[in-house]
């Protein structure tokens, strides 16, 4: 395996080790946050409907 080789071995293992972590961190943080704050989102608009809509009557 010549110098070169090498190199590019490991430019690839750390692109793919980058990779994995990034998907990890995607996975178990970034994704359930925001489906959190979607789901907030929209029990809270529905809240302030449903006053609407008794202060309306």
């Amino acid at each position: 395996m010549e110098f070169d080789q090498y190199l590019g071995f490991i430019a690839f293992l750390t692109i793919l080790t980058i990779g994995f972590w990034l998907m990890i961190f995607l996975l178990t943080f970034v994704v359930p946050y925001w489906l959190g704050g979607n789901i907030m989102e929209l029990l809270k608009e529905r809240r302030e409907k449903k006053k609407a809509q008794r202060s309306a009557k």
